[in-house]
């Protein structure tokens, strides 16, 4: 354990817990120890997976990464705090692993990655897909023309969730919250590695990738922000990559990513590491691949100089949607007639959605455009970037 690095959890519960069972997996393997959490209450024993030790615990984050010698930060907590803490750490020497969405305007993503430059930290952005190994292997398809000139990149999830999801925290479901920005959507947190890996495989990463946006944000919750979206991203590269989600699934699935070219298509299940290439004259391969886990790969760049996997730079182009989103319209409720709750599982659910999601990916069109009677192309926002 000597030559372990330390590392301090901010946020350890909700989608922490999976950051902790992660670390506690690198532990046992002497790659990193965990030496703090930093929550406004500390988590009890029940809370802590067996075999983590007994880390110190403060809801002070600059005071606990000062106690504990920490040489990462791991920060799991609500989008609006993301780029203070990001800051409170670069300042201190400390590199960093920020969940997604990095940032929930692209001025707040840039004052992050201008500080932990100017710190001389380096920073690996959260989207666990971008560690697949599937993603190196679909560009190599593409670059040797396995299906073709691309014509245009489509993602799909279809999930679902419960009323009480947006009851969790007092920042979910929200645009703004205090007079400051959230934006806690479908196409921005939970199904936001559908557009972030949507984007990498066709190689729009950075900001200046980015040309137009175009956004559909729609909402059968009763929420400020959308669980019914889709997005069109027109890049420097020419083909259009266009993302729909909802999470209001009649049968949620799941998300997955297609590339389309002129002779096939490569689907992705990017939770999954899956693919399945489909092109002329062949009879269809499926391919299941591995993945690198960032914060091990965090580590390796900081002992062995390995490339460091998503960094900020490498999600420019994903807060470039994020933004548009930002400054969109506020999302249209959907009128009565177009959902219905499910009893048992108290949740709203939009009859056809699953499958307009998935049409959206395959036709490269907005919800509008696919003749939803509940998309108004008024509703429809261009984003000149």
């Amino acid at each position: 354990m000597s030559t372990a690095v330390p590392v301090v959890l901010a946020g350890a519960r909700g989608h922490g817990r999976w950051h902790l069972d992660n670390i506690r997996r690198l532990q046992d393997k002497g790659i990193v120890r965990l030496a703090g959490i930093c929550e406004l209450t500390p988590l009890t024993a029940q809370e802590l997976p067996e075999g983590l030790g007994t880390p110190e615990q403060s809801a002070d984050f600059g005071a606990l990464l000062d106690s504990t010698g920490a040489r990462i930060a791991v920060i799991c907590t609500p989008i609006p705090t993301h780029t203070d803490l990001a800051l409170t750490a670069a300042r201190r020497g400390v590199h960093l692993l920020l969940e997604k969405p990095p940032a929930p305007s692209y001025a707040e993503f840039r004052r992050m990655a201008h500080g932990v430059a100017e710190a001389g930290v380096v920073c690996q952005i959260g989207f666990q897909s971008l560690g697949s190994h599937a993603v190196p292997a679909i560009r190599a398809l593409m670059a040797e023309g396995a299906i073709g000139e691309i014509v245009g990149i489509g993602g799909a999830g279809a999930w679902a969730r419960a009323e009480a999801y947006y009851r969790r925290a007092p920042w979910a479901g929200r645009r703004r919250l205090n007079g400051v920005d959230v934006i806690d959507g479908a196409l921005t947190n939970p199904l936001a590695h559908a557009v972030a890996t949507a984007l990498a495989l066709g190689g729009t990463v950075r900001a200046e990738d980015v040309t137009d946006i175009q956004t559909e944000l729609f909402r059968a919750n009763d929420i400020e922000s959308d669980d019914t979206s889709c997005v069109r991203v027109s890049t420097e590269r020419g083909a259009p990559v266009v993302v729909a989600a909802t999470l209001c699934a009649e049968h949620p699935d799941e998300p997955y990513v297609v590339v389309h070219g002129e002779r096939g298509r490569i689907t992705f299940w990017y939770k999954q590491d899956r693919v399945l290439l489909q092109r002329a004259n062949h009879g269809p391969e499926e391919f299941e691949y591995g993945r690198t886990d960032l914060l091990e790969n965090l580590v390796e760049h900081l002992v062995d100089g390995a490339d460091l996997l998503v960094t900020p730079e490498a999600t420019g182009a994903f807060m470039k949607v994020v933004e548009a989103i930002r400054l969109a319209p506020d999302p249209a409720p959907l009128p009565a007639e177009a959902w219905h709750l499910l009893p048992d599982e108290q949740r709203r659910v939009v009859p056809g959605v699953d499958g307009l999601v998935a049409a959206a990916a395959d036709t490269l069109a907005l919800y509008s455009e696919l003749g939803a009677p509940w998309a108004l192309p008024a509703r429809t926002k261009e984003v000149s970037t």
